[in-house]
């Protein structure tokens, strides 16, 4: 499919739900979950239940949050963040479900952007509900666990990193400010559910939309496919912009198997369709 017909297609069903994964940071230095073949890359993501249970969980994930933290802040928005922000400015997006914890759509200036699976730059407590900024935990972290500082690990997508499990043992966690509960990442973890209002907003923007265009994601987790299988029963057409395979490759009217960084700065550069 050429760049021209995936435009007049864009230009004929907006406004447009765009539902973005992983692979739309990875040129932002943010690795994803899985390859072009829709397979893990990492063995072993946190499930929320674990979380919950043990404390050497808990001290794992943070001690390799702690290392990985830095990554996640220094990313920058790449092209395709960029491009998308300029569709949703041209009128072309009704809304934006990223299934990304980096925030990267909002540092480029997207507007109308759900965090389906949350946001890695705060912690929530579990007990009373509290948020603190990422930033600020990573200060009392590393005041906590100095040897925490002179590591540095292989970037996770998580916003984790890989650290040998000799030293996360080791780590003092650290609690919440106001009532010293157990804090969590505000992100949803494997097994855990996505907060309800985010689900609520995400059907508001699908409601709105006369397409769902599929960016970056092989949409193996259910709560971005449910909109692919909805588009599909309710006759709205689904493309896909992706360099590996997907979930839903047998029902949708377009893919594209390319790096969706070039596809989408091609799109908003292109002005061959001004002329058809």
């Amino acid at each position: 499919m050429l760049i021209d017909e995936l435009q007049s297609t864009l230009e004929r069903h907006k406004q447009w739900l765009v539902i973005t994964g992983a692979g739309v940071s990875l040129n932002s230095g943010i690795p994803t979950y899985r390859d072009d073949n829709g397979n893990w890359l990492r063995s072993d993501p946190i499930r929320h239940h674990e979380f919950l249970q043990s404390e050497d969980k808990r001290k794992r994930y943070w001690a390799r949050s702690a290392v990985g933290w830095q990554a996640i802040v220094h990313a920058r928005p790449n092209a395709a963040h960029f491009a998308l922000a300029v569709l949703e400015q041209r009128g072309h997006i009704a809304g934006l479900i990223t299934q990304n914890v980096d925030r990267l759509h909002q540092k480029a200036g997207h507007q109308n952007v759900i965090d389906l699976h949350g946001r890695l730059d705060r912690v929530r407590c579990l007990n009373c509900g509290e948020y603190e900024t990422r930033s600020q935990l990573q200060i009392r972290l590393l005041e906590r666990n100095p040897f925490l500082k002179a590591l540095t690990g292989q970037l996770a997508p998580d916003g984790d990193a890989l650290v040998e499990d000799l030293i996360t043992k080791q780590v003092a966690l650290v609690n919440c400010l106001s009532c010293a509960g157990i804090l969590m990442p505000d992100v949803v973890f494997f097994g855990g559910a996505v907060a309800k209002q985010a689900s609520l907003d995400a059907m508001q923007f699908y409601e709105h939309s006369n397409g769902v265009l599929v960016v970056g994601s092989s949409i193996m987790t259910y709560s971005g496919f449910r909109f692919c299988k909805l588009a599909k029963q309710d006759g709205k057409p689904l493309a896909i912009i992706n360099r590996g395979k997907t979930r839903a490759d047998g029902i949708a009217d377009y893919k594209i198997e390319q790096n969706c960084e070039s596809v989408l700065s091609a799109l908003i550069d292109n002005k061959s369709h001004a002329h058809h």
